[in-house]
C-alpha cells in the first residue's frame, strides 16, 4: 500500500516568507526573534540587520581584529543559542547587546586570568579580506572612544554600564535599563551621576593644567 503524500501547506509557506521579507525590510522583531535559532531564514535576516552595529560594540572595547571577530561570532552563537528563552520585555536590540556585554566581559576575565593574549583562530578564520578591513576600520574609528574609557575610571561599574550603552552605543535609556536589568528610572539616575563625575574629572585642576601646555 502506498504511503499518503505529505502536502505542505501553501498558506504556511507563503505565510513564513512574507514574516522573512519584513524581517528584512525592517527589522526581526520581537515575536519573531525566538525562531532565530531554528531558521536559518530569520538568523540571516537577524545577523544582517545587527552585525555592523554589533562590530562597532566589540570594537570600541578590543583592540585587536582577529580577537574582535571571534567575540563578535561568540556573541551571535550565545544569541541563537538562548533565543528560544527571550521575552519581550526588552526589544531585540537591547537583547543582543546584553548578551554581548556579557561574552565581553567574561572574555575580559579570562584573558586577565590567562596574563597572556590567546591565539584566536576560528572568528577570524570566517573573514575575507574585505571583511577583514572593515573590522580594522570600525577599530580605528573606536579608539577615540577606548580613549574616553580611560577617563571613566571615576566611574562605578553600575554607572559606567549605563553611560557606556547610552552615550557611546547609542542606546535609549530604557534600552539601557533593560540590558543591565535595572528599571529605567535606576538607569537614568546611573547616568546622571556618571555624567556629573565625568564633568568633574574632565574639568579638574590637573585637567586644566594639561590643556595649557
Amino acid at each position: 500500500m502506498e504511503s499518503p503524500r505529505v502536502i505542505e501547506d501553501p498558506t504556511s509557506t507563503l505565510g513564513h516568507q512574507l514574516s522573512v521579507v519584513a524581517a528584512r525590510e525592517h527589522g526581526v522583531s520581537a515575536r519573531q526573534l525566538p525562531s532565530i535559532g531554528t531558521d536559518p531564514e530569520l538568523f540571516d535576516a537577524f545577523y544582517s540587520e545587527n552585525l555592523e552595529n554589533l562590530q562597532r560594540f566589540v570594537a570600541r572595547r578590543v583592540g585587536d581584529r582577529e580577537r574582535a571577530a571571534d567575540l563578535t561570532a561568540d556573541i551571535f552563537l550565545a544569541a541563537i543559542e538562548s533565543a528560544h528563552r527571550y521575552r519581550p520585555q526588552s526589544t531585540p536590540r537591547a537583547w543582543l547587546y546584553g548578551i554581548a556585554r556579557v561574552v565581553v566581559a567574561e572574555d575580559r576575565r579570562r584573558s586577565a586570568r590567562e596574563g597572556v593574549r590567546e591565539v584566536r583562530l576560528r572568528g577570524s578564520a570566517l573573514l575575507d579580506e574585505e571583511e577583514a578591513a572593515r573590522i580594522e576600520r570600525r577599530i580605528d574609528a573606536a579608539a577615540q572612544s577606548r580613549q574616553l574609557y580611560e577617563a571613566m575610571d571615576c566611574l562605578s561599574e553600575d554607572e559606567r554600564a549605563v553611560f557606556e550603552l547610552v552615550a557611546i552605543d547609542e542606546l535609549s535609556v530604557t534600552e539601557a535599563a533593560a540590558v543591565v536589568e535595572v528599571s529605567p528610572v535606576t538607569a537614568r539616575v546611573r547616568l546622571h551621576r556618571a555624567r556629573r563625575k565625568l564633568r568633574g574629572a574632565t574639568t579638574s585642576p590637573n585637567s586644566s593644567k594639561e590643556e595649557q601646555r
